[in-house]
């Protein structure tokens, strides 16, 4: 990617950010994602490149979302596929809470997973452990890989979960195995990216979530040189 493609979609993710954050705490959190959206389609008109939304909000007749098939850009430039959430975190924006994103994901074209609007398991970690975790493994042998890998116990081993009732079993291994878990009500993109920073103080994360925000995340610790299944 050119670094001065990357450098505009700065400019697109910072215009939404900024746009949401009229929001905080207001309560509103779908007049929070239109404000999101809107700035976000704005800047993205001005950037050359010509872009597909691949994964997106929904489909045409759902305006003002960012469309799977919607196309963006200016039209001159390199051809590339977009992923966009231009409000990861809706509710915590609402709330006033922490972890929202305005999230884009932008590849040479047909090398972004096409995912659809579904549940999808996951499990990811930081550069310390890639190559250790396996998603079909036990929660505890993925743990004490997590453990080895960063010269710790299970005991101080963190994992962020979804807190969702579909979680419960989940959470019932970790803690039985001795691991720490930290809970979030949203913002499982954030949770990911997270596994790959020491001061985040999370060292895995675990649990099912939205297939769109899966390959957002995997694009993500991609580029921190961390690892999602």
């Amino acid at each position: 990617m050119e670094r001065s493609l990357t450098m505009e979609l700065v400019r697109v993710t910072e215009a939404a950010a900024l746009a949401a954050a009229r929001w905080m705490g207001r309560g509103k959190k779908n007049e929070a994602d239109e404000a999101a959206t809107t700035a976000m389609r704005n800047v993205f008109d001005t950037v050359p490149m010509k872009g597909t939304v691949v994964i997106g909000e929904g489909e045409m007749d759902e305006a003002p979302m960012l469309y799977i098939g919607e196309k963006l850009g200016n039209g001159y430039g390199p051809r590339v596929d977009v992923a966009v959430d231009p409000l990861e975190g809706t509710n915590i924006v609402a709330s006033g809470g922490w972890n929202a994103l305005a999230v884009v994901a932008v590849a040479d074209h047909g090398n972004l997973l096409h995912a659809p609007d579904m549940y999808m398991d996951k499990i990811a970690v930081g550069p310390e452990a890639v190559g250790m975790i396996d998603i079909e493994a036990p929660v505890i042998d993925n743990l004490k890989a997590v453990a080895k890998a960063k010269n710790k116990d299970i005991e101080d081993v963190v994992a962020v979960v979804l807190n969702r009732p579909r979680h419960e079993r989940l959470i019932a291994e970790l803690r039985e195995a001795g691991a720490r878990i930290k809970l979030i009500n949203d913002g499982d993109v954030a949770a990911a990216i997270n596994t790959a920073f020491d001061h985040t103080g999370v060292d895995i994360l675990f649990g099912s979530g939205g297939a769109p925000e899966g390959v957002l995340a995997a694009v993500a610790l991609k580029c921190l040189g961390g690892e999602i299944q």
